[in-house]
């Protein structure tokens, strides 16, 4: 499976965007990540379904959508109208997980559920066949900018271990503390998307820092 860079649009200088996507869209991003916050689940405020709809008419990239709300079921309808490809939700927030995913599914679209580092993965064990994606947040979620968390490579490694003994060729995202320093090894343990903002966004030369984390996520994949 081919190693995809979601540069994620947080990090970006909020009055310049559209040129940070065209930026990334330029030097070979593979999605535009899209972290929506609701001040609930997580304590900040960020995107809505307007700002994805803005995009999907500037950008030929997929967008994905991590919600990081208290009930996802009441917002993926808003998204999946505004024009996401991809959609994540937390499984800490849903209480009808299948329920979720299948209105995403129903819509054609790419369905995820995301973890935070502290929940374990068994917890996937009766929806992980339904699932289009995997994503593995490496950090608390909440805030753009922290590191990654020591514990999080193994945890990449056991979810990688068992997509592959379950024949399930589904892409497994991590998201959180990325950057050119940790990413060959992240996808060496089996991540498959990698989720990249500050890293990008917050450099001084994005453009040259973005092409750093293609070239360590490309040694990554060499035997």
């Amino acid at each position: 499976m081919k190693v995809r860079l979601a540069p994620s649009i947080l990090s970006a200088d909020p009055t310049s965007l559209l040129q940070a996507v065209r930026l990334v869209e330029d030097l070979g991003a593979d999605l535009i990540h899209v972290d929506i916050m609701d001040g609930h689940y997580v304590p900040n405020l960020t995107f809505g379904p307007g700002l994805v709809s803005a995009l999907k008419k500037k950008t030929a990239l997929p967008i994905d959508v991590h919600l990081m709300v208290s009930d996802p079921s009441r917002l993926v309808p808003l998204f999946l109208k505004a024009g996401a490809d991809w959609i994540s939700i937390h499984l800490e927030a849903s209480t009808h997980l299948q329920a979720d995913l299948q209105q995403i599914k129903d819509a054609g679209k790419k369905a995820g559920l995301a973890l935070n580092p502290g929940t374990s993965l068994l917890l996937l064990n009766e929806i992980l066949p339904e699932l289009d994606f995997v994503l593995l947040m490496c950090v608390n979620p909440g805030w753009g900018s922290q590191a990654l968390l020591p514990a999080c490579s193994g945890k990449i490694r056991r979810m990688s271990r068992w997509l592959k003994g379950q024949n399930l060729d589904i892409p497994l995202a991590v998201d959180g503390g990325v950057k050119a320093e940790n990413i060959e090894g992240l996808v060496r343990d089996g991540a498959d998307v990698l989720v990249v903002g500050s890293a990008v966004f917050s450099s001084p030369d994005p453009g040259e820092a973005f092409r750093k984390i293609k070239q360590a996520a490309e040694r990554g994949q060499k035997p």
